[in-house]
């Protein structure tokens, strides 16, 4: 199983990637955590580049195809061979983040991103990927309790730009059945609650 996490910096999903870690090594199954961008190597290099906020001169256009190359070496290197293994995966973020940051957020060609995103995954597919949805309030609220400094330099975004990713992935959650939008302003324990009920269902159903 591959699970995915997707929402707006700050919208709690690192928690809950957590929590569902736990719930499966309770049941003694092997999981393996991935983060975006990064995992691996190479990827964590890229990542280092991407977030720096000293890159504010990188162009939208080298955003994305750092992001998109990164997910590729991650993608072969890690994600598909243990799938293979039959083992589950979790990643906080996948492919679905570039075409709702790059895409709706920055404002470049959707389809070009899509097929990007196609071409740097391949066989990885999400079997489920959970969208904590918040508000933008709520961005601004977790954000303010952390200084500049702490800030990389996706999260120093406008508030604009957030609500365009918002969409974004509304407008993706809308699309593809495998994604479960959650309201991420509900207690923790909550979500978490949603979540497992979700992959209870899946479980039952592979059997």
């Amino acid at each position: 199983m591959f699970i995915t996490f997707e929402g707006l910096d700050f919208c709690g999903k690192s928690t809950q990637v957590k929590l569902l870690k736990n719930y499966f090594e309770k049941q003694n199954k092997e999981v393996k955590l991935i983060r975006e961008p990064g995992g691996v190597k190479i990827s964590e290099k890229i990542r280092e580049i991407l977030l720096d906020k000293k890159n504010s001169e990188m162009t939208i256009e080298t955003e994305v195809l750092l992001f998109s190359a990164s997910r590729s070496q991650l993608v072969r290197e890690k994600i598909i061979p243990f799938l293979q293994n039959n083992k589950i995966v979790i990643s906080d973020r996948f492919h679905d983040s570039s075409i709702a940051y790059q895409g709706f957020g920055r404002g470049i060609d959707t389809k070009f991103v899509m097929d990007l995103q196609k071409f740097a995954i391949g066989q990885a597919i999400p079997t489920v990927t959970f969208f904590l949805d918040i508000p933008i309030e709520e961005v601004l609220k977790r954000k303010a309790k952390l200084t500049h400094e702490e800030l990389d330099r996706i999260e120093i975004s406008e508030n604009d730009f957030y609500e365009k990713v918002r969409n974004g992935y509304k407008i993706l959650a809308g699309k593809e059945e495998r994604f479960v939008i959650i309201n991420g302003l509900m207690k923790i324990e909550e979500i978490h609650k949603v979540i497992v009920n979700k992959i209870e269902d899946l479980l039952k159903e592979e059997k």
